[in-house]
């Protein structure tokens, strides 16, 4: 009896251990000093290298930004925009606007037939798709602000890089192999480098761009916006039938702005502002969320997934109605991520069904981007951090590859409400706000973001991912804060996603449980996870307890965290 008595102890004493297992953390990429990740194991490699030999963060953004438009043309780019959020050694924070403009041509109407209605693909493919691009003036602004090496220094080894070659991965051979009739269409007759697919590793140089860079080094901006490049670039685009002037070049400059900042617990958040609504929406959700007890429902459970949703569902349907380019339409960020309002918009939540959105609207106040985007975290060893998402907006932009100057263009054209009302390619509707205006910068989804931790730095962090960007930046700080991930297993865990509008929440495929999927529904919750992509490239940097930084690079893609 004593031996049975022994033996049913020490049974429940394993079956204790058993069902409490140690969680075993698995973290990424460690590194004591400095750390780039990226889309690309090349522009990793760059960033960190000029790190290495000196440089700040801010260098290693001008090098990183110019390697992933040689490694990747998806989204890397000369020809589009992008943002920078920052936060220097000091405590100081700022942001930086390189957002794409209209041409001056540009009109309300200029996508729309006589009968008013959107002409397919005119806003989406093509020379009359292109905005002004910033890409350019934005990393000289922050080089000129904050560089410490000389221009040179910084885009010689990325000349080097397009003249050598790069190796095509599995993932750009079918990106390749999928857009190549659409480049063909789109370019015509045509030498253009990425007109015909690529085996994985064949190596493929850029000579155009390497000429192009390099010019760019010996003249500077002006190089881009009014000298040979750009007049180039002009003429080419003048000759599909575009309207883009070298005015419209000459006119182009990046803008400082103060980032959207708000609070979440103990975190500070500092985030993109308009023209990125990035920041504002997201500040939203956290604000939405805060009074719920969000880590004892667990990560991805029903109550957790339902709270977000309906958090998501309301700050884009503001989003669709309030912003716009803050130099041209007044957006009142303040009033929208304010504690009390976010608090009222939450008052017809319900446990017990999903809140149609055909029955939401807007908030009402007092007085009142792509899947194909991409993004890097840098920390470097002074204490500098910065997150940066550039785009081309769609993939590959228009299609429109400039074969002499050896880049592509972007679609940003299209992320104006070409109708109000009326979805563009993310299904995100716009209003008056986001209107085409000359000279007038385009809404966008991008959300570099940074986050404090008890007044220290704590993580950067970013994703491309179209209207997917701003719920999958949110789910990876509450990954690591409200559910203790490592910085790798929050950008790899399985993501969801709602935006209003179309009602519908998507799921990535194969990752959620299904019995829990079955009662969403039951409550009013339009599933989607057969037709779901892959929602957002994660990649951030996060600070460990000793100071030391552990890199999260996506698995779903070729992304790559380098440090030293």
């Amino acid at each position: 009896m004593r031996y049975l008595c022994t033996l049913l102890f020490a049974l429940l004493i394993l079956g204790c251990k058993t069902e409490n297992p140690k969680k075993e953390t698995k973290r990424g990429l460690i590194t004591q000093k400095a750390m780039v990740v990226s889309a690309r194991e090349e522009a990793s490699k760059i960033g960190s290298a000029i790190m290495e030999q000196g440089g700040n963060a801010f260098d290693a953004m001008v090098a990183t930004e110019m390697a992933l438009a040689v490694t990747y043309p998806f989204a890397g780019n000369l020809g589009g925009g992008g943002f920078m959020v920052y936060r220097t050694t000091s405590g100081e924070v700022g942001a930086l606007d390189y957002r794409e403009k209209a041409p001056g041509a540009a009109r309300k109407e200029m996508y729309l037939d006589e009968e008013g209605n959107v002409i397919p693909k005119l806003s989406t493919e093509g020379a009359m798709a292109v905005g002004v691009p910033g890409t350019i003036s934005g990393i000289f602004a922050a080089h000129e602000k904050f560089g410490s090496l000389p221009i040179e220094k910084l885009l010689q080894p990325v000349v080097d890089l397009a003249r050598n070659g790069y190796v095509v991965t599995e993932n750009q051979a079918r990106r390749f192999e999928h857009y190549a009739p659409v480049f063909t269409e789109v370019n015509g007759d045509s030498t253009m480098l990425y007109s015909t697919a690529f085996a994985k590793a064949e190596t493929i140089k850029n000579t155009a761009l390497a000429e192009t860079l390099e010019r760019i080094i010996a003249n500077g901006k002006s190089e881009f916006y009014g000298g040979e490049t750009g007049q180039k670039m002009v003429e080419y685009i003048q000759a599909k039938g575009g309207i883009m002037t070298v005015e419209d070049l000459q006119a182009y400059e990046a803008q400082w702005r103060d980032p959207v900042i708000f609070n979440y617990d103990n975190l500070r958040i500092i985030s993109m502002s308009p023209p990125s609504s990035g920041g504002v929406a997201m500040a939203q959700i956290f604000e939405s969320i805060e009074p719920y007890d969000v880590s004892q429902y667990g990560h991805n459970t029903e109550k957790t997934i339902q709270l977000i949703t309906e958090a998501e569902r309301r700050a884009y349907a503001d989003r669709s109605f309030y912003l716009g380019d803050p130099d041209f339409v007044n957006v009142p960020v303040a009033e929208l991520i304010s504690e009390k309002y976010n608090k009222n918009r939450m008052d017809d939540f319900s446990w017990d069904k999903a809140t149609p959105s055909s029955d939401l609207e807007h908030g009402k106040l007092p007085g009142y981007e792509s899947m194909e985007t991409t993004h890097y975290s840098i920390v470097d060893s002074f204490g500098n951090a910065i997150a940066v998402t550039t785009t081309l907006n769609g993939a590959y932009g228009s299609k429109l590859y400039v074969d002499e100057l050896g880049f592509f263009l972007n679609n940003e054209m299209d992320d104006f409400s070409a109708k109000p009302g009326v979805p563009n390619m993310f299904g995100l509707i716009g209003a008056e706000a986001n209107a085409i205006a000359p000279g007038k910068r385009m809404l966008s989804s991008m959300t570099p973001t940074l986050v404090e931790k008890d007044g220290k730095f704590w993580m950067t962090v970013g994703t491309p991912g179209g209207s997917t960007i701003i719920t999958s930046v949110m789910q990876t700080i509450l990954n690591v804060h409200e559910f203790e991930m490592s910085m790798q297993e929050a950008v790899n865990a399985p993501r969801f996603h709602h935006q209003w509008l179309p009602d519908v929440v998507m799921f990535e495929p194969d990752s959620f449980d299904q019995e829990m999927l079955k009662n969403l529904s039951a409550k009013g919750y339009n599933i989607n996870q057969e037709d779901s992509p892959i929602i957002g490239k994660v990649d951030g940097i996060l600070v460990l307890p000793d100071g030391s930084l552990e890199g999260g690079a996506d698995r779903r893609g070729d992304d790559t965290a380098v440090g030293f």
